[in-house]
């Protein structure tokens, strides 16, 4: 494991050198008083995200694939033994997140099942600790942390009513659910979710481990495949080489594993050592291993190469005893390999794009307010200079025509009040639109319409007005937020043509990711709920909480951040416009102010003039340093030294 936590380390310690770039950033723009509010507060989220910044990698299977075996020789082989429960059968039975933050308790924390009964996702319930049962973990040796994980796989038996309210369901012949047991029960997960707090070095750089259960309890827990999957970067989906791609397998492969972006999705064909049985030699084993590999490539219509056969049972085995050959044999090293370069490298650059980005536009901003400062110091030295030597009168008619210009941009910036109005207006309709009012009152007529139905029909007619209400409003936002950029475009162009204002047209925002992700949600929807036979054999009550419990809540995150995103982008296309206006009077004070002085004691002039040169000067030191702390910023967020790449490669290939 010791090449995983270089890697990962190798990325957390270039993380928070980005960090530390923008921090000098923030602290530059402070210390020299060229920033804002607006591009503070972009700093200040911006570093937020970065120091708290994790990496999910969810592992999918059905039960008996090896998956909890694959986790312990990945990441937990160090401890000389498994630490999550692996044996035959299921041993994960509920939704597991392995973590460790800073300041935070060894602890496994166990959310029970019943909490499902009540209309509250786990994200809401992760806020309050009473809701969970917990464990601490006050050794962290591997026979405590067993004994205490060992607790995830605890089951019940309940009646079949029961199970339905709970979100299960049940079939009498365990094809469409769980079976019922001869004295009519059905056993249950005790558990809804678990999360597992302890300080492994890899945990501690900030990754997340998501161990997720067999199809049947991942269907019963929608926002795993609606929120916690999508938003993993990375997804092993494990099949067994003995078993194949069973029907099972598809679905869940089908259902929460394929569509969307396929980085960071992995096939593992584990339990490969099956084949080692002693009778072929290894040309045959590997023939017959690389046409499984190909059969389930065809199966799950994929590149091969995105198919890695491994037996984690024997690399397990191989880290723990130290047996180099056999770690080679279990074909572990390649999929490692393979998991931290799609990981870290997605992650990457996910992270080096937003960063760029954003202070990006920072800088933008602050240079064009340097520059405009520097082009009116410029001019007043200028004019100063020109009025070396001349009488009384010129310096007249040049305070005449400075105060003609503060005249003209006065009544420019009337026209500008009048612009802030109407961007007040449309700001206001905007969020009418997309906000989250708006949210809950569709929410609420969606509810009663559900609870009001007594068909099939009424019911699917409600949910999909839902979707299609939600799309109403975002085009409707499209529109009221292209009128803003064409107002906004306008005025920036006035006040560049009329004053000289060294402005860049103001940046467009576009909704479509918002879009994307209700077509995204909407699939799941139309795959786990939006079902003939989900509609006729659930409950009508059942179905509307389940509805409001995971796709309304995740439509309600969507618009959180569109509404956040909206926001920010409002308050950034007017502050570069209010900067440079601003900037603007202030210069124009200045000018008129210098020329008096001067018309009341000409010996000033030249010292003016030296102050004006002065303050040229200390403008252009300020454009370099703002350069240097770019090039500073650009420099640290390229990739992860080359020199650690080959290193980690030398490591895995050993």
């Amino acid at each position: 494991m010791t090449e995983l936590i270089d890697q990962f380390s190798a990325y957390a310690g270039w993380r928070t050198a980005a960090a530390d770039s923008v921090a000098r950033l923030r602290a530059w723009l402070a210390r020299n008083e060229v920033g804002d509010v607006q591009s503070d507060l972009r700093l200040q989220y911006l570093l937020e995200r970065l120091r708290d910044d994790k990496l999910t990698v969810a592992f999918v299977a059905e039960f008996s694939r090896g998956k909890s075996e694959l986790i312990n020789a990945i990441f937990f082989a160090d401890y000389g033994d498994r630490i999550l429960p692996s044996s035959a059968g299921r041993t994960t039975m509920c939704p597991t997140e392995l973590q460790w933050r800073k300041g935070a308790q060894p602890e496994l924390r166990l959310l029970p099942i019943r909490t499902r009964a009540c209309q509250t996702p786990v994200s809401e319930l992760k806020r309050y600790a009473e809701e969970w049962q917990s464990v601490s973990l006050q050794s962290l040796d591997a026979g405590s942390l067993q004994a205490a994980l060992a607790r995830v796989g605890e089951t019940e038996r309940v009646t079949q009513d029961e199970a339905v309210r709970l979100g299960f369901a049940v079939d009498a012949d365990g094809d469409e659910g769980l079976k019922p047991g001869a004295d009519g029960l059905v056993e249950i997960p005790s558990w809804r979710h678990a999360v597992i707090q302890f300080p492994h070095p890899l945990l501690e750089q900030g990754l997340v481990v998501l161990d997720t259960p067999g199809l049947n309890a991942i269907g019963a827990e929608p926002e795993l495949t609606l929120s916690m999957l999508p938003s993993a970067h990375a997804v092993l989906f494990i099949l067994a080489a003995d078993t194949g791609v069973t029907q099972s397998d598809l679905t869940v492969w089908r259902s929460y594993v394929q569509g969307g972006s396929q980085r960071g999705r992995l096939v593992v064909l584990n339990k490969i050592d099956g084949l080692w049985d002693g009778l072929r030699d290894e040309a045959r084993i590997d023939a017959e291993i690389a046409r499984q590999v190909d059969s389930v490539a065809e199966t799950l219509e994929i590149d091969a190469e995105a198919v890695f056969p491994v037996s984690a049972q024997k690399g397990l085995v191989a880290r723990v005893t130290g047996d180099a050959p056999l770690l080679a044999r279990s074909r572990m090293p390649a999929l490692e390999q393979a998991l931290t370069g799609d990981l870290l490298s997605a992650k990457q650059d996910i992270v080096r794009e937003d960063t760029l980005a954003e202070t990006g536009e920072v800088m933008v901003q602050t240079r064009a307010l340097l520059e405009a400062r520097l082009a009116g110091l410029r001019e007043q030295l200028q004019e100063l200079t020109d009025l070396r030597g001349k009488n009384q009168s010129v310096i007249e008619y040049m305070m005449r025509k400075i105060r003609s210009e503060k005249d003209d941009f006065e009544q420019g910036l009337q026209k500008y009040y009048a612009v802030r109005s109407v961007f007040s207006d449309l700001t206001n309709s905007l969020l009418a639109s997309i906000g989250m009012d708006a949210l809950r009152d569709q929410t609420r007529r969606t509810r009663e319409a559900m609870l009001e139905s007594t068909f099939t029909k009424g019911l699917r007619d409600a949910m999909e007005g839902f979707f299609r209400h939600l799309r109403e409003n975002l085009l409707r936002s499209t529109g009221e937020i292209g009128e803003i950029s064409k107002m906004l475009d306008a005025m920036y162009k006035r006040f560049s043509v009329e004053h000289g204002l060294r402005l860049t047209p103001p940046e467009t925002f576009s909704t479509l990711r918002y879009e994307k992700e209700l077509d995204r949600l909407e699939t799941a929807f139309n795959r786990q709920l939006n079902t003939t036979l989900t509609l006729v054999t659930t409950e009508k009550h059942a179905l509307t909480q389940k509805f409001f419990e995971t796709v309304a809540v995740q439509a309600r995150r969507t618009f959180e951040v569109a509404n956040r995103d909206v926001e920010q982008w409002l308050r950034a296309v007017m502050s570069p416009l209010e900067t440079q206006v601003r900037e603007y009077q202030i210069q124009l004070k200045r000018r008129l102010e210098s020329v008096k002085r001067i018309h009341q004691a000409t010996d000033t002039l030249e010292d003016r003039v030296e102050e004006l040169k002065q303050g040229e000067d200390n403008v252009l030191a300020m454009l370099a340093q703002l350069d240097a702390l770019q090039q500073e910023i650009a420099k640290t967020l390229g990739p992860l030294a080359q020199g650690e790449r080959e290193s980690g490669e030398m490591r895995a290939a050993a």
